[in-house]
């Protein structure tokens, strides 16, 4: 079985070496060649985007294609190399997955979404995200192909948390009355992937967060207190220090449902919350 990576970064890559110990090979696209080089010596076919004759060939076997690559002012950019070359193998792979984020919902005040929500994405690149979804929705139908959409808020996990901002300095505690918002730990979100894959239902959305909404100082008072750490300078939330990705988190007040998921695919997060994934980020650290 062959899985196919558009976009090979942090999800991309821990999903892939997920799928591998399924005993999956992996293919995954990669512009620049010393990223390409150090792919094919890990052992996964690397393969140029720009290239159609190489992306074709290299999709034609894939069972499973992953889209994490976002979308810019042209679309998404694996649609727009994956749609000809799927059509030019003649390949019908048995799942795509695109990632995509729970920006699109908007502000809430604070209520919880779920997947029948009706979109009201705030920002550009929420918008493009939603466009994104319904272009990748209609190749499915156009093509009869499974697509399914999921739904992603801010992805944490081991070099990538609150653990590290607080260790290099980074960290700043904003705090915003009444404003909370989801995570998901990177290896829950590929458990995610991998649970739809197995169970697959064209056209399906999922929220794939965790279990407990909470606001952002919450997460780094816990954080620096599992550090013994002090707390970091408190600044509000459109300082320069925060950063424009951070700040559309700010943008939004919401809490996303994950219920569909669980239902549906029978899946549980191995980190339910905030406390479970640093924990084990130290643990693993230790």
């Amino acid at each position: 079985m062959k899985l196919f990576v558009f976009g090979y970064g942090y999800l991309g890559s821990t999903f892939a070496n997920l799928m591998r110990q399924e005993g999956w090979r992996v293919a995954a696209s990669a512009r620049d060649p010393d990223k390409r080089a150090r792919l094919a010596a890990n052992g996964i076919e690397a393969v140029d985007p720009d290239d159609p004759a190489a992306l074709a060939a290299a999709v034609e076997g894939a069972h499973a294609i992953l889209v994490t690559s976002p979308p810019g002012p042209d679309g998404c950019p694996g649609l727009k190399a994956l749609a000809p070359a799927l059509a030019g193998a003649r390949a019908f792979p048995d799942w795509i997955g695109y990632v995509s984020t729970t920006g699109v919902y908007g502000d809430r005040g604070g209520g919880w979404v779920f997947e029948e929500s009706a979109p009201n994405a705030p920002t550009v690149e929420g918008a493009r995200r939603l466009i994104a979804e319904r272009d990748w929705r209609q190749v499915g139908r156009g093509m009869g192909l499974t697509v399914c959409v999921f739904r992603l808020p801010a992805i944490y996990g081991p070099g990538r948390s609150a653990v590290d901002k607080l260790k290099d300095g980074t960290a700043r505690l904003v705090r915003k009355p009444g404003q909370v918002f989801n995570r998901i730990h990177v290896e829950d979100a590929a458990d995610a992937l991998l649970a739809s894959l197995l169970q697959p239902r064209p056209g399906a959305v999922y929220n794939v967060c965790d279990d407990e909404p909470v606001a952002a100082e919450v997460l780094i008072e816990g954080a620096a207190q599992m550090l013994g750490l002090p707390l970091p300078p408190e600044v509000p939330w459109t300082d320069d220090s925060v950063s424009d990705a951070m700040r559309r988190f700010y943008t939004d007040n919401k809490r996303v449902s994950n219920a569909r998921l669980k239902a549906e695919l029978n899946w549980r997060p191995r980190y339910p919350t905030w406390r479970e994934g640093l924990a084990d980020i130290l643990a693993r650290e230790a």
